[in-house]
């Protein structure tokens, strides 16, 4: 790629070697028929699955896709840290490997950024949920509201979903947020919008198009505690100093 990307296009992945080719085979396709110079960065997680072979193999038949590796696991929060700050983009663009948000949604969030009126945009499946096609069972999507009611008592963020994998952040204003991110699991989202608010930038929900994907690698009782317990980390972190 010669030309600087306006748009950094950042796959945390860990064991995705059922669905990545897939994956970029959309993606390329997408990006193809759009004027916006893009890189694709897959950030393998130190997968024991051929995610990374795949990647590799097809970054020789696509000059936009690179891949990087985390030094270890480290989890859904470090690969989107990583690939942030190793990307170029005037925009820095993270969506999940399942593509559960369709990458054809990704307009709704890049505009609002693209015109400067926004610094973050987020999609959410809170805010119309005609637009999810395929739910989650009744129970992770109840669970999912107590958790967001969690968030807005325990950190004050006044949105109805952090947890949407689907994100975008202009890089002037973000990568601050990124350096100074503590939670390297799945509950990083809120602490990234948490601090983005703390430093006064504009945060946009948008209400976007979601299925629910198999396969997910969250354990959901285990992740849900953690997640739960980085509220309290992200009031603490706050209270010490260590967003400043």
């Amino acid at each position: 790629m010669n030309e600087t990307p306006q748009i950094s296009i950042v796959i945390p992945a860990y064991n995705e070697a059922n669905r990545i080719l897939r994956t970029l085979q959309t993606l390329r396709e997408y990006l193809n028929q759009s004027s916006l110079v893009t890189e694709v960065i897959v950030v393998n997680d130190s997968s024991t699955d051929r995610t990374a072979a795949i990647v590799e193999e097809f970054s020789a038949q696509w000059q936009s896709l690179r891949l990087i590796h985390n030094p270890q696991n480290r989890g859904k929060g470090y690969g989107v840290r990583n690939g942030a700050l190793h990307s170029k983009g005037d925009i820095i663009f993270f969506t999940d490997a399942d593509l559960s948000a369709p990458i054809t949604e990704m307009p709704k969030l890049i505009d609002p950024i693209l015109e400067r009126n926004f610094d973050i945009t987020f999609g959410s499946r809170a805010i119309d949920r005609s637009l999810i096609g395929i739910h989650q069972s009744r129970f992770r999507e109840t669970s999912g509201r107590i958790f967001n009611f969690f968030v807005q008592l325990l950190i004050g963020l006044p949105f109805k979903d952090t947890q949407c994998g689907f994100k975008a952040f202009r890089r002037q204003t973000s990568l601050p947020v990124f350096e100074r991110q503590t939670i390297m699991d799945f509950g990083f989202d809120p602490e990234l919008l948490y601090v983005a608010q703390r430093r006064g930038l504009r945060l946009l929900e948008v209400p976007v198009k979601w299925n629910h994907v198999e396969g997910t690698t969250v354990r959901f009782l285990t992740d849900s505690v953690k997640m739960i317990i980085d509220l309290f980390r992200i009031r603490w972190n706050d209270l010490t100093g260590k967003y400043r």
